[in-house]
């Protein structure tokens, strides 16, 4: 009951954040110069249809009263209507987001699966080959941009080999791979070093030397015993790797052709979609508060003294 408590209150904590994060993307939106209409119009369109396509968007009204408007429907699952596409933003998230998710999760899998089992064998074999590998792989994803990752990756494996598609979704799920590579190495290796180090801190504790003087080996003691322990600190990195994933899904996705969020929001921003944009982003920040909820349920599944704290 007091763990479904606290859940309660970390979800009722968030509420103020999302509303500061839309107030703030609301006014930087109409603060910076330019005229969405005209953009989508042209330069030369006649002043009386902007002005009359403006009031009935509702874009002639004070930012306080556009403001109330946009929260009120919020409420209703109401997200606006996309200046450019002339469709409900929540139809068009709904239309776009199984690729993004189908990415990010991609993504994450490789990013959590190589981490962790890099991390885990480089602690195993400390100052070995298997060591100074892995922390050089981890060291290779952490340094590169993920743009640069992701064109090495396309024009190696894609257009030279042609082993992967170069782009698109039109093969399935290997459409994913690259991409899900691209993203997730740099996130792989955070994730390698933190376990690493974090492991082996663990492995010096007492209850693995009890472990091991009764009868478990090296490798029955790292999983049956410290792992669990050392997963803690990376279950937070892995939390917060969430937004990292959803913004390196913007470059990934474009450099793929990917019809997800990421390219969306891009398309929204050329084209100054106000409303599309706004979607696109509060979309994403509730994403974020999400992944670290779970996060936050999770420590006190992995660690029973947070379990009794909270």
């Amino acid at each position: 009951m007091s763990t479904l408590k606290s859940i309660a209150k970390r979800v009722l904590g968030s509420i103020p954040v999302l509303i500061g994060v839309v107030l703030v993307i609301f006014l930087i939106l109409r603060i910076l110069p330019g005229n969405a209409i005209l953009s989508i119009m042209g330069e030369h369109a006649n002043e009386e249809t902007v002005a009359m396509v403006s009031a009935e968007l509702g874009l002639d009204k004070p930012w306080y009263v556009q403001f109330w408007v946009y929260i009120t429907g919020l409420l209703t699952g109401d997200m606006g209507t996309s200046i450019k596409y002339h469709r409900p933003v929540a139809e068009l998230i709904g239309t776009y987001f199984p690729v993004t998710i189908k990415l990010s999760v991609a993504a994450a899998l490789f990013a959590w699966i190589v981490g962790i089992v890099c991390g885990v064998i480089s602690a195993m074999g400390k100052d070995k080959l298997a060591d100074r590998l892995g922390m050089g792989f981890s060291l290779l994803g952490v340094s590169v941009p993920v743009f640069m990752t992701a064109m090495v990756l396309q024009f190696a494996l894609a257009f030279k080999l042609k082993w992967l598609p170069i782009q698109g979704v039109n093969d399935g799920l290997l459409s994913y791979v690259l991409p899900a590579v691209a993203l997730g190495w740099n996130s792989a290796g955070s994730v390698a070093r933190l376990t690493r180090s974090t492991l082996l801190e663990v492995m010096a504790s007492d209850y693995i030397d009890t472990a091991r003087a009764k009868g478990r080996s090296v490798s029955g003691a790292v999983v049956f015993h410290a792992l669990r322990n050392a997963m803690v600190p990376v279950i937070t990195v892995m939390a917060i790797q969430i937004s990292s994933l959803l913004s390196g899904a913007v470059i990934t996705e474009t450099i793929f052709s990917l019809p997800g969020i990421g390219r969306l929001a891009v398309d929204a921003i050329n084209s100054r979609d106000v409303p599309l944009l706004q979607g696109s982003v509060i979309f994403a920040t509730v994403l974020v508060i999400l992944g670290n909820l779970i996060a936050d349920c999770l420590y006190s599944v992995l660690d029973p003294r947070i379990r009794k704290e909270v």
